[in-house]
């Protein structure tokens, strides 16, 4: 991926000279997609697994027992998202209003906010066994990425799980940061990815999360209600347009998720291919609704998605580009 970024500094810095000197949004992005295509996502000792890791531990102190009425549970989980997500938010806001501090925080802030390569090498994972008929490893890869269980899934249903995983991840770890990045800079950038965060660790619909997860899902769903459109808008005018509306239009209300079914219906269009169907999440039965049209994904569909999410990406870098330039 890198590959695709270095003409652009070529190509964009003399448009940019003039604000070497304040960094601009347009100019932050770039720099943190240049990051993110060189160094992917830090192996050792990123930010949100080590928030991740704190989430967990307040998890265990405040999380009450099922039996405690539903008021309770999710007073304890609003406590608990108010606890994790506003000190650092309040870090954030408070240093990048230091002198040239958000000049030269702002595109490594955004970088460890969004995940690009990283969601490509996870699909990669999943098509190279996939060509060559390696169903375990592909089963394995799989898992790393989606909440379903992957231990029966054939061939088609792990072709679908991964470019549904890749329009859906498109959306909350590229599009929805840069979105709040160009909202509210640097800290609305850190505040989304960890509301999202949260939302993906206590977010479920099952006995422990249900009410516990009920601020940090619906926060989350109102973060993403706006980025989510303007995700969906952009595989549409980079796809089949046609089957996109259509598919929006038609499937998104039957989908449980208010953002996820707007997003991947509009990909599954832009595609071309059929998404969703039946999967089981922890041991039952889910019959989610069929997404896009009739014809059946192939293993080069996992790479049409990528290169969706890619020329979406350069699309929303070109858009902003331009916005700074006519301000």
């Amino acid at each position: 991926m890198a590959c695709i970024y270095i003409p652009l500094v070529a190509l964009l810095l003399p448009f940019y000279t003039k604000y070497l000197c304040l960094m601009t949004i347009a100019l932050a992005l770039l720099i943190a997609l240049i990051l993110d295509a060189f160094l992917g996502e830090p192996k050792k000792g990123h930010p949100l697994v080590i928030f991740g890791a704190w989430a967990s531990a307040i998890e265990k102190w405040l999380i009450l027992p099922s039996q405690q009425p539903k008021i309770y549970q999710k007073i304890a989980g609003l406590c608990a998202l108010l606890v994790m997500v506003l000190p650092i938010t309040a870090v954030v806001f408070s240093i990048t209003r230091l002198p040239f501090v958000n000049e030269l925080l702002s595109p490594v802030l955004l970088y460890l906010c969004i995940a690009p390569k990283s969601l490509w090498q996870h699909t990669q994972a999943i098509y190279q066994p996939l060509q060559t008929g390696n169903l375990s490893q592909a089963r394995h890869a799989i898992a790393m990425i989606v909440s379903r269980q992957t231990q029966q899934m054939d061939t088609q249903s792990i072709r679908k799980a991964s470019i549904e995983s890749t329009l859906e991840n498109g959306a909350d770890a590229i599009f929805a940061p840069i979105f709040w990045f160009v909202v509210a800079g640097p800290t609305g950038a850190v505040f989304y990815r960890l509301s999202n965060t949260l939302d993906a660790m206590w977010g479920y619909k099952n006995q422990r999360y249900y009410y516990f997860g009920f601020a940090a899902a619906r926060l989350d769903d109102l973060l993403n209600w706006i980025p989510a459109r303007l995700t969906a808008l952009s595989y549409m005018l980079l796809g089949d347009t046609r089957n996109a509306w259509a598919c929006y239009r038609q499937q998104s209300p039957h989908c449980e998720s208010p953002n996820a079914g707007v997003v991947m219906s509009a990909g599954a269009g832009a595609l071309n291919v059929n998404l969703g169907g039946p999967a089981i999440y922890h041991g039952q039965l889910k019959n989610k609704p069929i997404l896009g049209t009739e014809r059946i994904a192939t293993n080069q569909d996992i790479k049409r998605a990528n290169l969706l999410i890619l020329l979406s990406t350069l699309l929303w870098l070109a858009v902003i580009s331009a916005g700074e330039a006519l301000a």
